[in-house]
């Protein structure tokens, strides 16, 4: 099983997203967490509704929590590291522990902020889904081609 670490900075929608689509759709391959360089502190609820409303499991408390903690020597090693937004592609990430000598993987993938859509529910409804929608394809785009990498190992 490989670990997957989704970073954004409020760790409050998109890396929460990222963690439990990706536990769900890559299991028994993948191990995803999510962090954030500045957490907001609680889970957006139009995150949680939205993964609901797919079907995903949501088998782990989300909880927004610091990037810190995936830092430090007791965290679990990760092979890879992705910034879903740009603000935390642009902080200075904190040196992730390394496995048999290796850094993991680094990768920046840009989705909008859905957290910070305006307007009635429905309206943010629909920007959390749009969202989602592109994080979903990234995600199965990224599993298809892992799995395709390790088939030819």
């Amino acid at each position: 099983m490989r670990n997957i670490l989704f970073l954004c900075t409020g760790n409050s929608a998109r890396s929460i997203m990222a963690e439990a689509y990706i536990n769900h759709a890559g299991r028994g391959q993948w191990r995803a967490y999510s962090a954030g360089s500045q957490p907001a502190g609680a889970a957006n609820p139009f995150a949680i509704e939205t993964l609901k409303s797919h079907d995903i499991p949501i088998s782990f408390s989300p909880r927004s929590k610091s990037w810190d903690e995936f830092a430090a020597p007791s965290a679990p090693v990760m092979d890879v590291v992705v910034t879903v937004c740009d603000n935390a592609a642009g902080e200075a990430c904190p040196i992730w522990p390394t496995h048999n000598g290796r850094a993991p993987e680094q990768r920046h993938w840009s989705f909008p902020d859905p957290a910070a859509a305006t307007g009635s529910d429905a309206e943010k409804r629909a920007a959390f889904e749009e969202v989602f929608t592109a994080i979903k394809a990234r995600i199965d785009a990224f599993l298809s081609e892992n799995q395709n990498t390790a088939a030819r190992q």
